[in-house]
């Protein structure tokens, strides 16, 4: 792969459609739904475009999220399979895995 550009990948929230969404190189490249509840956020769901997959957009995608979660001092519930996924083998983020959810 030595020769090939790598992608510009942005991830920013968008609250009017509640998610995160991913950018790579200008398109979007998936998202992450969320609702918000007091004091946490519930993701629900992640999608992440197949041309995409395997390049660490979904990755990416979620722990930018994750980041400005915690950031915003909230908490998160994680009823997506994928951000779950992402929590258990990411240890560094399990502190914001709301315990009473």
């Amino acid at each position: 792969m030595g020769d090939r550009p790598e992608h510009e990948i942005r991830v920013s929230d968008d609250p009017d459609e509640q998610r995160y969404e991913v950018l790579v190189d200008g398109a979007l490249g998936g998202f992450a739904e969320y609702r918000l509840r007091p004091g946490r956020i519930v993701f629900t769901h992640t999608e992440v475009d197949d041309a995409y997959e395997g390049h660490g957009v979904g990755s990416t995608l979620v722990r930018e999220a994750l980041d400005d979660v915690r950031a915003r001092g909230l908490r998160v519930t994680p009823t997506c399979p994928f951000v779950r996924a992402y929590i258990e083998h990411h240890a560094e983020y399990q502190d914001l895995v709301d315990p009473e959810r």
